[in-house]
């Protein structure tokens, strides 16, 4: 069973509230699931990069965990095209994009990108375009895209930001154990979102961190567009290789299987 194939039985079988809230470039529904009831509302995204596909399996044992104190919506596999051709190869993709899939070749399992070579967490408006490593053409990694949100994938988690309202975003990626918290905040922002980040901290065991030179990424654009605080975790020892396996995942979840449920405790 794929990554695609695992997340969708999960969504099939769960019975709590849930929808689709987009289809990738490829067409593949884009679901979220909610956990917990009332506020306060957050939202948790996985996956948005390809090769980061173990944190889909993350946002499924989160689920599980459940939380106690208000919910969180889900996105367990926010890139799905792009984390299938990381996952399996070129056999994913369809003959209509096969072509242009191979012509930006290398190793497919190294993939960051959508399907259309967009890497999404570089492609919302905040600083777009002006990230220390951005492209502009389309790459396996890094390409900002045409124009903000121009990609299927960002364009509907904008879209479903916007009509939820959430009070906070978490983005769970690989590979690093840091957190990054920070985005061009005011002092006073920036005050009550390091406290916050701190649970964060606490709940993994990962150091804070900053990353001055990137933009254009979903945290940055909460921050910047909706004034919530917003966090980037990057699970996944250092020394493990891309992309991470399941045989990583232990160690995941060990680290970050509570840091959700405590972070809506403090809202």
């Amino acid at each position: 069973m794929d990554i695609f194939e695992e997340v969708t039985a999960f969504y099939e079988s769960y019975r709590g509230e849930k929808r689709i809230y987009g289809y990738s470039e490829e067409g593949r529904p884009l679901y979220a699931l909610r956990v917990g009831k009332g506020e306060p509302v957050g939202i948790s995204q996985y996956a948005i990069h390809a090769r980061e596909y173990v944190t889909a399996l993350l946002a499924l044992a989160h689920i599980r965990r459940g939380i106690r104190k208000g919910s969180v919506w889900v996105l367990p596999l926010t890139n799905p095209d792009g984390a299938l051709l990381s996952e399996k190869g070129i056999g994913t993709v369809s003959e209509e994009r096969r072509a242009s899939v191979l012509r930006l070749g290398g190793n497919f399992s190294l993939w960051k990108a959508n399907i259309e070579g967009v890497d999404l967490n570089v492609n919302f408006p905040a600083g777009w375009g002006t990230g220390a490593q951005n492209v502009f053409r389309p790459a396996p990694a890094n390409f900002v895209g045409g124009a903000p949100l121009c990609a299927a994938e960002s364009s509907a988690l904008s879209a479903f930001t916007l009509a939820e309202k959430p009070r906070f975003t978490v983005s769970w990626h690989t590979k690093g154990e840091e957190i990054y918290w920070r985005y061009k905040q005011s002092p006073l922002r920036l005050m009550r979102d390091k406290k916050l980040a701190k649970v964060l901290s606490a709940a993994t065991g990962y150091p804070l961190r900053e990353a001055k030179d990137s933009a254009g990424g979903y945290k940055d654009w909460c921050i910047e567009t909706l004034g919530i605080p917003a966090f980037t975790v990057e699970t996944g020892r250092s020394a493990a290789v891309h992309p991470l396996g399941r045989e990583e995942l232990p160690d995941i979840l060990q680290k970050n299987i509570d840091a959700l449920a405590r972070l809506t405790e403090v809202f």
